[in-house]
C-alpha cells in the first residue's frame, strides 16, 4: 500500500551549518514527487531524513500518519535506492532481488515466486539466471527497482539514480521508471538536479535552494508560474533584466531598466516604487520585432543551430547578452552574426519577481 509523507518543520543541522530549514509538506499516495535543485541545496538529507539515515534536529516526519522519530531504516515503511545502486556483483539478478526476502527469512518457495513475478514486472524475465556485470546500464536500475520492491515498501526513495547514465538512456529510463510506478502504485520520492527528469516525470516537485524548499507544484507551474527568481533561473533557461516598477494595471506591470520601459505580469502584486526583475523566456522573444514598444535593440553574437531549434545569444547595450531560441517550425530564419536587430516580446509572456537583497 502507498503511504503518505508529511514534514512538518523538518530542520537538519551540522553543527553551524543549516542543511535543511523548516521544511513543511505532505507528499500524498501514491505519488511520483521530486525534489530537485543543485548540489549541496540539501535534497539528498531530506531523503535520507525520511528514510531514517538522519534524524531531523527539529521537527517531525510521519509516514501513513505515523511518527518516525527514532525508528531507524531497518524499520521504516520505506526502501532506498542508491546513486551507485549497490548491486551484489557475484549474485545472479535473481539473488540480488530476492537477497532483502532472504534476509528477512522469507521461505525459498514463496521468495521465487515472488523474484520470478518481479522480473516480469521490470521486463527481465530472461535475465534471472545472469550476473550484475552481464548487464547494460539500464537493466542494472531495473534489477536496483526490483530488489528494492521486493519488500514491499509503502514510499520507495530513489537519489538520483540515472545520473551515471548517457543521454538517450536517461530518456528511455524516465519513461520506464514513470511506468514502473503507475504499474506498482506506490509512493516514489525522487532527487535529481536534473530539471528535464523532474519535469516529465513527477507529478508535483519541490524546488529546494539552500536548505529551503521555494516552490511545490506540478511541470507547468514551476516551469510557467515560478514565484522566486531563484525557481525562474533553475527551471529551465530565462532572460533577466532588472529594474524598478514605475506602474500596475491591472494582472500586468512596467519595469523602468537599462534597456528602457519593459513590461510583464506581477504575479506576487509588487509595488510601485520595489526594485524587480523581469523574465522572458528565449522561446518567448521575437526577433525583428520592429514596431514593438516592449523591446529593445540587440547585436547578434552567435547563432547555434541544434536540430529542432536554433538559439541566437545577442548583446544589448549595457553588454548584457540574451538568448532567443528560433523553433524549427516557424519558418523564420535566424539573423547573420553582426546583425543588429529589435527584440521584442508580448508582456503576457514576461513575469515580474521581487529582486533579493543580495543581488
Amino acid at each position: 500500500m502507498a503511504a503518505a509523507v508529511e514534514l512538518e518543520g523538518v530542520n537538519v543541522t551540522f553543527g553551524d551549518f543549516v542543511a535543511v530549514k523548516e521544511a513543511n509538506l505532505t507528499i500524498e499516495p501514491g505519488e511520483f514527487f521530486s525534489f530537485l535543485g543543485p548540489s549541496g541545496c540539501g535534497k539528498t538529507t531530506l531523503l535520507r531524513t525520511i528514510s531514517g539515515f538522519i534524524e531531523p534536529t527539529r521537527g517531525a516526519v510521519r509516514i501513513g500518519g505515523a511518527d518516525m522519530r527514532g525508528i531507524g531504516p531497518n524499520r521504516r515503511p520505506t526502501a532506498l535506492i542508491f546513486q551507485n545502486l549497490a548491486l551484489f556483483p557475484m549474485m545472479s539478478v535473481a539473488e540480488n532481488i530476492g537477497y532483502g526476502l532472504r534476509v528477512r527469512g522469507v521461505p525459498r518457495h514463496e521468495r521465487d515466486e515472488k523474484v520470478k513475478n518481479l522480473l516480469i514486472q521490470v521486463a527481465l524475465s530472461e535475465h534471472g539466471h545472469k550476473k550484475v556485470a552481464e548487464l547494460s546500464g539500464g537493466q542494472k536500475q531495473r534489477v536496483a527497482i526490483a530488489r528494492a520492491l521486493a519488500v514491499e515498501p509503502s514510499v520507495l526513495l530513489l537519489d538520483e539514480p540515472l545520473s551515471a547514465l548517457d543521454l538517450k538512456l536517461r530518456q528511455h529510463m524516465r519513461s520506464e521508471l514513470r511506468a514502473i510506478q503507475k504499474r506498482v502504485g506506490i509512493t516514489f520520492i525522487y532527487i535529481t538536479h536534473d530539471q528535464g527528469e523532474a519535469l516529465t516525470m513527477s507529478d508535483r516537485i519541490a524546488v529546494m535552494n539552500a536548505g529551503v524548499i521555494e516552490q511545490v507544484g506540478d511541470g507547468r507551474a514551476v516551469y510557467a508560474e515560478p514565484r522566486t527568481p531563484f525557481v525562474a533561473s533553475f527551471v529551465g533557461e530565462n532572460n533577466q533584466i532588472r529594474g524598478r516598477l514605475t506602474a500596475r494595471e491591472g494582472a500586468l506591470a512596467t519595469l523602468d531598466t537599462p534597456l528602457g520601459p519593459l513590461a510583464g505580469r506581477n504575479p506576487v502584486a509588487l509595488e510601485v516604487g520595489q526594485e524587480a526583475l523581469l523574465f522572458v523566456r528565449p522561446e518567448a522573444m521575437r526577433l525583428r520585432a520592429n514596431g514593438t514598444a516592449a523591446g529593445f535593440e540587440g547585436e547578434t553574437l552567435d547563432v547555434a543551430y541544434e536540430g529542432s531549434v536554433t538559439h541566437v545569444t545577442l548583446r544589448v547595450k549595457t553588454g548584457q547578452k540574451v538568448t532567443a531560441s528560433l523553433g524549427a517550425s516557424t519558418g523564420i530564419a535566424p539573423p547573420a552574426p553582426g546583425e543588429h536587430l529589435r527584440i521584442g516580446f508580448s508582456p503576457e509572456d514576461a513575469l515580474l519577481l521581487a529582486r533579493p537583497e543580495r543581488h
